[in-house]
């Protein structure tokens, strides 16, 4: 079922406002930006692996001031920003840069309806970028760091009897001058760097819920036992407490199961349909949860029967399986930018394009680069069957970077503060995208940025979640730890290493540029591995280096990365332009030619 969230209306000031508020800058847009309606941003229920019926929405026009890091709340605010978009970007209509010498404020009022009386009212925060402290009414009610994963509070004892509320949120965020994760995000954008993204960068919303709820839903599939795990995280609930769940397929129920909120579920799924790229099934989960026999909860919510694990062939190369079977995986290297919103896509059919267009385009994977998506995105990627490689979105500083042998260097030492923090925030992206039957493979590090204990990591990693394969090292430093060697190279594919124990990839290759006047973030200093003139000249080296890696296949490769679908700020080397206006390859010749790469275990 889709659903939107209800949206709090503030009645003159709000049209008062959607008068005065406009895009900042100058710069490309994607058509959508064109249709942005300050009174409707972004309304669709932001987490579809976990659906409750009531919520409402808090995306919209708020106050904003910036003020020297350590100062007073303001008592005067600067001006309105258009939530969920980041404050240096175009669409917040401020377009003002933060700094770690500053920090930010939003404040707003809203409502609570009448209906909602008795509830446990939970403010959502979807992502804020970096350091957030938030207030009800005055009053400070929680601190939350972390750029990428969801938060939330429990807000109902701090909320006024009746009338207005007021929440306030401060955010402080040191960007590149600091260790925590921040991926591609820099002072001063040039080449693979880009624009800073502080604030709100994600939904807001409110919902109510009884004294008892269900706070995260974890699904395990395991087809080779025809089974799956359910397990609920649950709030305020108690021994006897007991929560039931039915598993359907559309309208017709498959099982159903009862178990005490502190055990986990095995329920048996025989004659499973499997999640594929081609057929990307999903069940779906009715669950409620009951105390003293009432039902004080429900959610909606899905899985699929799906496994990832590598296997050596009958030549002895270690190759990728979905579902017990060979399959090269092959997809675009995924930035998950955009021009107006940056980190932000300004509407959910935006945000759907980007994959829709990739699986268009024949391939069937997307590597996630040093970013993490609103839920929606993944969920999309669910329902398309579109697998996704997660980075670990990158942070602190750089070690010696090695990426044509193993490495023999001193590994970067993090302070504690900083090690503490990455395991944290990785720990919570892991958490957060668990039940996701996309996701199939965890990428720790990228290239030596902020890279540490790189083993540990790993280990930790494919331990915390063993049903999936871990890539400890995208790009070097290399160690013979995890699911496979990952192996960058530009501008044509090159295997330079093998490992004849794991999966060798090809974790990155292309970057074939063509820049496209009237299409372009920066006029002046465009830039890509290599540069053509037209989309025929383009396509043709596309091709070419296709060809390669396809004979690179039977020698030895078990995936591959093409960067990338868009442009990018300065780089333009994208499939598809920045503004997302322009396909830039002849699309019939670009599907053609991954469909090849694709099937080639398939020969």
């Amino acid at each position: 079922m889709k659903r939107t969230l209800t949206f709090l209306v503030l009645g003159l000031l709000c049209i008062t406002a959607f008068a005065q508020w406009k895009p900042a800058g100058e710069k490309i847009k994607t058509a959508w930006a064109e249709k942005i309606d300050v009174n409707n941003v972004l309304p669709e229920y932001p987490r579809p692996i976990m659906e409750r019926g009531d919520g409402q929405n808090m995306n919209g026009l708020w106050e904003y001031a910036i003020t020297k890091t350590g100062a007073a709340q303001p008592e005067n605010f600067d001006g309105e920003i258009l939530v969920p978009f980041a404050v240096e970007s175009s669409l917040s209509g401020v377009q003002k840069t933060l700094g770690a010498e500053n920090e930010l404020w939003y404040k707003r009022s809203f409502t609570i309806p009448s209906t909602w009386k008795g509830k446990t009212i939970l403010l959502h925060f979807g992502a804020v970028d970096w350091k957030s402290d938030i207030w009800i009414n005055g009053i400070k009610v929680g601190t939350h760091k972390g750029g990428y994963t969801p938060f939330s509070f429990n807000v109902t004892p701090f909320l006024n009897k009746s009338g207005e509320q007021e929440v306030v949120v401060k955010v402080w965020d040191p960007s590149d001058k600091g260790y925590q994760p921040r991926g591609k995000q820099v002072s001063k954008p040039e080449g693979i760097w880009y624009t800073p993204v502080s604030g709100i960068w994600q939904t807001v919303w409110l919902e109510p819920v009884a004294e008892k709820y269900i706070e995260t839903v974890r699904t395990t599939p395991d087809i080779d036992n025809q089974r799956v795990t359910v397990e609920l995280i649950t709030k305020n609930t108690a021994y006897a407490d007991v929560y039931e769940v039915l598993v359907m397929d559309g309208n017709k129920q498959v099982a159903s199961a009862k178990a005490s909120t502190c055990q986990a579920l095995e329920i048996p799924i025989p004659e499973a349909k499997l999640w594929d790229t081609e057929n990307p099934f999903l069940y779906d989960l009715k669950i409620k949860l009951m105390s003293d026999g009432k039902v004080v909860d429900a959610v909606d919510s899905y899985f699929a029967m799906r496994k990832i694990s590598t296997k050596r062939d009958e030549n002895g190369i270690v190759r990728l399986q979905l579902n017990n079977k060979d399959q090269f995986q092959f997809g675009p290297l995924d930035q998950g930018w955009w021009p107006d919103g940056l980190y932000t896509a300004p509407s959910d059919e935006a945000l759907k394009y980007d994959i829709q267009k990739t699986k268009d385009f024949g391939f069937n994977m997307i590597r996630k680069h040093v970013k993490v998506e609103p839920a929606r995105w993944y969920t999309h990627c669910d329902k398309m069957g579109m697998l996704v490689w997660q980075d670990m979105p990158s942070g602190d500083r750089s070690p010696r970077w090695q990426n044509h042998e193993y490495f023999t260097g001193t590994e970067l030492i993090r302070s504690d503060e900083s090690e503490a923090n990455y395991r944290a925030e990785w720990k919570g992206i892991m958490d957060y995208l668990y039940s996701n039957p996309s996701i199939v493979c965890w990428v720790p590090f990228n290239e030596a940025w902020g890279q540490f204990k790189t083993e540990e990591i790993a280990e930790w990693t494919k331990a915390y979640d063993p049903s999936r394969l871990v890539n400890p090292a995208s790009g070097g430093n290399f160690y013979t730890t995890g699911d496979m060697l990952d192996l960058h190279n530009y501008p044509g594919p090159g295997m330079y290493l093998y490992d004849a124990q794991r999966a060798t990839v090809l974790g990155e290759y292309g970057g074939i540029g063509l820049a496209l006047e009237g299409h372009l973030w920066a006029t002046d200093r465009n830039w890509g591995y290599v540069q053509f003139k037209n989309s025929k000249e383009v396509t043709d080296e596309y091709v070419k280096y296709g060809e390669e890696l396809y004979k690179m296949i039977k020698a030895g490769f078990s995936a591959g990365v093409y960067t990338q679908t868009t442009d990018v700020e300065g780089e333009i080397n994208g499939l598809m332009t920045y503004d997302r206006k322009v396909i830039k390859l002849e699309e019939d010749r670009l599907r053609k030619m991954n469909q090849k790469i694709v099937n080639a275990l398939n020969e």
